[in-house]
């Protein structure tokens, strides 16, 4: 089981840390929400939590509980400016179906 960042995505959590002063990396995950019934959870780790996965990408981390790593195994997390728009984008190869709006999926 594996997950991956992006050069582009490694980029931007580097930066975002250095800007919140401190941090090992981010934390990803998924709860039941939307009109799918999944969607994605992200937030900075200042400490690992004892069952988190670690995914070490240069000097920064992907940190997954195990109840989400079975909806994320294989996904690559990248950052993207598409316009005026940028933010993450989760490549993830399990998702079956997605809401309209792209905020929730099925696997």
């Amino acid at each position: 089981m594996a997950l991956t960042l992006s050069e582009s995505a490694v980029q931007q959590v580097r930066k975002s840390i250095a800007k919140r002063g401190k941090g090992l990396g981010i934390r990803i995950g998924v709860k039941t929400s939307g009109c799918s019934g999944l969607s994605y959870v992200m937030e900075f780790v200042d400490a690992p939590n004892p069952e988190d996965m670690v995914f070490p990408h240069d000097d920064v981390s992907l940190f997954v509980d195990p109840k989400s790593l079975i909806y994320l195994d294989g996904t690559e997390l990248d950052f993207t400016r598409e316009g005026l728009n940028e933010g993450f984008r989760f490549n993830n190869p399990n998702v079956k179906d997605s809401c309209g709006c792209g905020e929730s999926f099925t696997t």
